[in-house]
């Protein structure tokens, strides 16, 4: 970005007039080319985007690029119910946490959604043909009287129209004892690994009745408990590597090759605590909330409160580059902690080239930052702005000296609305927004005239 700054246009949105706790949206996440863009809720509900292949091409006769990031609803399906705890006497929700796509393989889609207990797997699929001509069935599907068959018929396939069929798979149950955080696709295209406050578990996508622990951090006596695990995701490249972030701040690079159980890290990465600057919200605002590994595998993206920050694989004293979201909320923790918004877990994520990282913020602001230069950009998803092809205005938050129009005071910012979930196109600019219960989709063009602040 920089000098060549790449402008941000609302492509498509998805908006709702009516905000209600089920319409919110938990998660969001494109597939591997893509095509396909997943998002879940807390009603449960599974919301699949499809891109139009229309709209890829070049108009030749206009000389123009066609509007390549055009999507539209594809299918709509009830991922989870709310459940019971009868054992604990406790509510499970229908939220789903996360979803994950499965490598393609065939011409069907394979999709893992879970919410805080239970993993499923899914298959989307298309039909636009439909059997007749069945010797033992009539028209309408009934039975046939066998004496009244005087002939045999080749069943042949018509044209229909085009339906889309998603059905569960395989339900993946009863690993967890605390609430699942994390599920990774692994690389080698047969497993997974699902985490939880306290435990990380690695199953065969084939087998749902058991699966494998590979780290336990639960102490003996709970009361000795001083972190839990944040967030886990496997390496894109290799099989056996896998990271898992904790509330200390911490990273831990387990490689599955030394030990079956994985108590012990291969690599620990944490900053050094400035005892200087150490307060009663230290230790909450240095929690990891969210880890991504680089499309090379080369780098950890980590977000915590404050700050977005990338780790070497190779140096373990300390991030090799920290961004600052929005540190002039420092001097708010107070009030953030009593409102909870303190615990907010903002996600963060790479661009395809690993050279842009994008996070989110409070006020419907969502940030990026140009690694090359350092500088970061600031810009808002909100509904006034959402008409298709608008250009985004760069936004910025006023923490003293000269004011300049448009500015946003901090004490301003409504913390009701926090970009929390967010996912990265696999191969372009195309960046999808979740605000509350609407959903942006936006794609940079080259403008000059914006640049990194």
């Amino acid at each position: 970005m920089g000098e060549d700054a790449e402008s941000p246009k609302i492509n498509h949105t998805f908006l709702r007039d009516y905000v209600t706790e089920a319409d919110v949206i938990s998660t969001v996440e494109f597939n591997q080319t893509g095509d396909l863009l997943a998002t879940g809720d807390k009603g449960g509900r599974v919301v699949i985007f499809q891109r139009e292949t229309e709209s890829k091409g070049v108009s030749e006769e206009a000389g123009e690029v066609g509007d390549s990031g055009e999507y539209n609803v594809y299918s709509t399906f009830q991922s989870h119910e709310p459940d019971f705890d009868y054992l604990k006497s406790l509510e499970i929700e229908e939220k789903i946490n996360k979803i994950r796509w499965l490598p393609q393989q065939n011409a069907a889609h394979f999709l893992l959604s879970t919410n805080d207990k239970t993993v499923k797997l899914w298959k989307v699929s298309e039909r636009d043909k439909r059997p007749e001509g069945y010797n033992l069935k009539d028209e309408e599907g009934r039975i046939k009287d066998v004496s009244t068959i005087t002939s045999l018929r080749v069943p042949v396939l018509k044209p229909t129209d085009l339906m889309v069929e998603v059905r569960p798979r395989r339900v993946f149950a009863n690993g967890h004892t605390y609430h699942i955080n994390s599920i990774s696709v692994n690389s080698d295209g047969e497993t997974y690994l699902s985490a939880d406050d306290l435990r990380i578990n690695m199953w065969h996508l084939d087998i749902t009745d058991r699966s494998f622990n590979i780290v336990d951090i639960k102490p003996a006596n709970m009361e000795d408990l001083t972190e839990v695990i944040t967030a886990a995701e496997f390496h894109p490249h290799h099989c056996h590597l896998f990271v898992y972030s904790s509330s200390k701040g911490t990273l831990r690079l387990c490689d599955m090759r030394a030990s079956a159980l994985c108590d012990r890290h291969t690599k620990l990465f944490e900053e050094p605590e400035d005892l200087g600057s150490r307060s009663f919200f230290s230790e909450i605002i240095s929690s990891v909330s969210d880890v991504k590994f680089s499309h090379s595998g080369r780098y950890l993206l980590t977000r915590d409160y404050l700050t977005a920050k990338v780790w070497d694989l190779n140096m373990d004293k300390g991030p090799v580059e920290t961004y600052q979201v929005h540190e002039y909320l420092r001097s708010k923790l107070c009030s953030l902690y009593e409102n909870d918004c303190i615990f907010d877990k903002f996600e963060c994520v790479w661009n395809s080239s690993d050279s842009v990282i994008m996070t989110g913020a409070y006020n419907s602001f969502f940030r990026m930052f140009d690694r090359e230069t350092g500088r970061g950009v600031t810009l808002e998803a909100w509904r006034e702005n959402s008409k298709p092809r608008a250009v985004l205005r760069t936004r910025r938050v006023y923490t003293g000296g000269k004011r300049r129009r448009g500015d946003v005071g901090v004490d301003s910012l409504d913390f009701t609305k926090k970009i929390l979930h967010m996912a990265w196109h696999p191969e372009e600019n195309i960046i999808a927004i979740a605000a509350t219960n609407n959903l942006y989709i936006f794609q940079d063009r080259v403008n000059p005239d914006v640049q990194m602040q």
